[in-house]
C-alpha cells in the first residue's frame, strides 16, 4: 500500500509526476473544503510536500496529527513555522546546494544587466533609435568594483566566485564570520558602505524582515546598486522605489519582491532596475535536481532512514 501524503501546493511537474506515481497524494491546494480533507486524511497522513510561499504553518501541522516530516522543494524554508514543526517533533527537509549555480548566474546577471543596462540597450536597438539618434550612452563596469554579499552561505560564496572572474572585489556579513580570504563588514549599514553593489542572498523571515532599508541604502548611495536573488522580505520595498525613483541609489536588479508574485506597478516605469519574476534557480536541469532531493528525502523517512538534507 502507497504511503499516503499531503501536497499544498502545485510542484515541478516531473516531481509531482514521481510524487503521484510513489504515494497517494492529497492536493490540499485543490480541495474545496480543506478542513474536511485534513480531517479525512489526519489519521493516515504521515509526510506533507510542500514548495514555495505555500509552506506549512502550525494549523496545519496541528490538522495532521501524525506528521513526521514537511518536505520542502528549495531551500528557503521562512514560510514553515520551524518552531512549531520542532516543538512537534516534526522533521523538516529543503533541497539545498543543488541550486547554488543556477541562483548565482542569475545574480550575476542581474547584476551585469543593471549595470551595463543590456536590456534597455537592447530596447534602444530594437526601436531604431541607434543611428537615428546615435550610440547608445555609456555605461557602469563591473571591474575593479567592490560587491558587499549580505549573507555569505552557499549561494553567496557561489556568487563571490563568479563577481570575483568579473574583476570585482569581495566583502561580506555575515552573523558570524567565515574562513574566506574577503573582507568582513560588521553589519548591513558598514557593508554598504564599502561597497559599490550589495549583494543580497540572506535567508528570509523575521530575522532578516527589512533588513535593506533607509539607513543602509545611504550608506550604499547614489552611485551603489543593490540585487536581491534572497527574498522580497529582506527589503524595505517601498523605501527601495523611493530611493530608485529619486535617484538616491543608482539602480536594482531584483528576481524576488515582498508580495510576489503581486509586483508594485511603479517598478515598470524605472529605468534603472532590472526586475525578473523570481527564476533565480528556473531551470529544467535544477529544478530537475531539486524535486530529486525532495522525493529522496520522502523516500528515505518512509523506509525508516535518516533524511539527506534535514533543516530541524
Amino acid at each position: 500500500m502507497k504511503a499516503e501524503i499531503v501536497l499544498t501546493t502545485r510542484i515541478f511537474r516531473p516531481t509531482q509526476a514521481i510524487l503521484e506515481r510513489e504515494f497517494t497524494c492529497h492536493k490540499l491546494h485543490e480541495a474545496s473544503d480543506r478542513e474536511a480533507l485534513l480531517k479525512e486524511v489526519a489519521p493516515r497522513v504521515r509526510a506533507v510536500a510542500t514548495f514555495g510561499a505555500a509552506g506549512a504553518n502550525a494549523k496545519l501541522m496541528d490538522a495532521l496529527p501524525k506528521l513526521e516530516l514537511i518536505s520542502n522543494f528549495g531551500v528557503g524554508v521562512d514560510a514553515i513555522d520551524l518552531e512549531a514543526a520542532k516543538k512537534r517533533g516534526v522533521i523538516v527537509t529543503n533541497t539545498p546546494d543543488v541550486l547554488n549555480d543556477c541562483v548565482a548566474d542569475t545574480a550575476l546577471a542581474l547584476t551585469l544587466n543593471v549595470m551595463r543596462k543590456y536590456p534597455q540597450a537592447e530596447a534602444y536597438l530594437r526601436s531604431g533609435y541607434w543611428g537615428a539618434r546615435g550610440d547608445y550612452p555609456l555605461t557602469t563596469s563591473l571591474g575593479g568594483k567592490t560587491m558587499g554579499v549580505l549573507g555569505l552561505g552557499r549561494i553567496g560564496e557561489s556568487i563571490a566566485r563568479r563577481a570575483l572572474a568579473f574583476g570585482m572585489k569581495i566583502r561580506y556579513h555575515n552573523r558570524q564570520r567565515k574562513d574566506v580570504p574577503y573582507a568582513y563588514d560588521a553589519d548591513a549599514v558598514a557593508l554598504a558602505r564599502s561597497s559599490d553593489v550589495l549583494m543580497i542572498a540572506t535567508p528570509g523571515g523575521a530575522g532578516t524582515k527589512a533588513l535593506v532599508g533607509a539607513s543602509v541604502l545611504d550608506a550604499l548611495g547614489p552611485r551603489g546598486y543593490v540585487v536581491n536573488i534572497a527574498r522580497g522580505s529582506v527589503v524595505d520595498e517601498p523605501v527601495l522605489l523611493e530611493y530608485l525613483q529619486q535617484g538616491k541609489i543608482a539602480g536594482a536588479g531584483l528576481d524576488v519582491f515582498a508580495n510576489e508574485p503581486r509586483v508594485s506597478p511603479a517598478f515598470f516605469a524605472l529605468d534603472n532596475a532590472v526586475i525578473l519574476p523570481h527564476v533565480g534557480s528556473a531551470t529544467n536541469e535544477t529544478r530537475t535536481a531539486m524535486g530529486n532531493l525532495q522525493i529522496e528525502n520522502l523516500r528515505l523517512h518512509f523506509a525508516g532512514k535518516p533524511v539527506r538534507t534535514r533543516v530541524v
